[in-house]
């Protein structure tokens, strides 16, 4: 069924099932979420200004070994 004819029957309600079908819409909303309509570019990851913030870091050069010593240190683990 199309959009002016789904807004024609709704129309055609009594102002109780109005309120009936405004109601489960807006419950249907909340359950599934609204799409937004605004479309957004999409940035590649490296163009994100996190990207690379430690990569002068002589420490995070190896960073399963810094991993490993911040768990021993941290947790006492060896």
């Amino acid at each position: 069924m199309a959009i002016p004819n789904i807004l024609r029957e709704i129309e055609a309600l009594p102002p109780e099932a109005q309120k009936q079908v405004s109601d489960y819409v807006a419950f249907l909303k909340t359950r599934y979420g609204v799409a937004s309509r605004k479309k957004t570019r999409r940035r590649k990851l490296a163009d994100e200004p996190f990207f690379g913030m430690w990569k002068d870091r002589e420490d995070m050069r190896d960073s399963v070994r810094w991993v490993r010593e911040l768990r021993e240190r941290e947790w006492g683990r060896k």
